[in-house]
């Protein structure tokens, strides 16, 4: 079957993706003596490297033929005026994970590699992109001796470092949460919850706080400087919550989001991050949420309802 306008397939089924932070993966070309000639003539900028995305996916452990593998794919001018972007039909590379599929995974936003969640654990990918040559060039490489501390801890459902990349936080399907500073990996916080699933989490913008969803329960807010919870956020009657995603507003104040099921009904509830409480709610579907997203300016919010066939914001 032919992608949709705008899509591309790469032969397995796609479960995480990410946008690349180039800027902090491609080395820029030195001149080639590192001496600049006062009388020749300036030497044109390189034209920027197009938007990058890593994805992952596969067919799983069984003998399905579908491959595990872990893919970066370019964006590719429009083919026509006013046709959507897409996706490169050939992906600038491709790493097999031979019979793990990867699951989830958390781009380093300093380029320091993309962390992928397998069923048994976790494995960081780093980059390998030699010094003057073209993005095309871009190559990802298994750290076997990095993440020792993830590596047999099962399937993470939830994994993200935080804005500056110094924190990186995990969330397992056995519900033990793991937060860690990073590249040191010394432990920040522990808490094994073996009744509940860990379904998402996000970090505020400032670092400060980290919020953590699970499959039953509220949201618990924990204080990162402390490693302490200071707030568990509330449900209300027959409310499951889904998603969330911090905001950070204009005036530089924040406001969390956080995505629930209650009843046939999908719904965004908006809580104040001074006093932890909640300040909004809207029912904006019938069906599951099953993806939700902020923009970084904080004016958009976009969701992927499961039954449907696209996106809303």
């Amino acid at each position: 079957m032919a992608p949709r306008a705008g899509g591309q397939t790469y032969g397995f089924p796609i479960y995480c993706a990410s946008w690349l932070p180039l800027a902090h993966i491609i080395k820029p070309s030195p001149s080639a003596d590192g001496v600049v000639d006062a009388d020749a003539s300036p030497a044109l900028p390189s034209p920027p490297p197009p938007p990058m995305v890593a994805l992952g996916g596969g067919g799983g452990e069984g003998r399905s033929g579908v491959p595990n593998a872990l893919v970066v794919a370019a964006l590719a001018p429009a083919a026509a005026a006013g046709a959507p972007p897409a996706l490169s039909p050939e992906p600038v590379f491709r790493l097999g994970t031979e019979e793990q599929v990867p699951y989830r995974m958390a781009v380093h936003p300093r380029g320091d590699g993309v962390l992928c969640a397998f069923p048994n654990g976790c494995r960081l990918v780093q980059w390998e992109s030699p010094e003057g040559e073209g993005p095309h060039s871009l190559v990802l490489r298994s750290d076997q001796e990095a993440l020792v501390k993830l590596k047999d801890v099962g399937l993470q459902l939830a994994v993200s470092f935080s804005g500056e990349g110094s924190i990186l936080a995990t969330g397992g399907e056995d519900g033990h949460l793991r937060v860690f500073k990073w590249p040191g990996m010394e432990t920040i916080i522990e808490d094994p919850d073996a009744k509940t699933s860990v379904k998402d989490l996000s970090f505020s913008s400032d670092e400060k706080f980290l919020v953590v969803n699970r499959s039953s329960g509220p949201s618990r807010v924990w204080d990162l400087k402390s490693s302490e919870a200071v707030a568990n956020l509330p449900r209300e009657q027959g409310e499951i919550f889904g998603f969330c995603r911090f905001s950070t507003k204009s005036d530089n104040s924040q406001v969390l989001f956080v995505t629930a099921m209650q009843g046939d009904y999908g719904k965004i509830i908006s809580w104040n991050t001074t006093s932890w409480t909640r300040i909004g709610s809207k029912k904006v579907t019938r069906d599951a949420i099953s993806a939700f997203s902020v923009s970084p300016d904080g004016t958009l919010l976009a969701m992927f309802k499961r039954h449907a066939s696209g996106c809303n914001s």
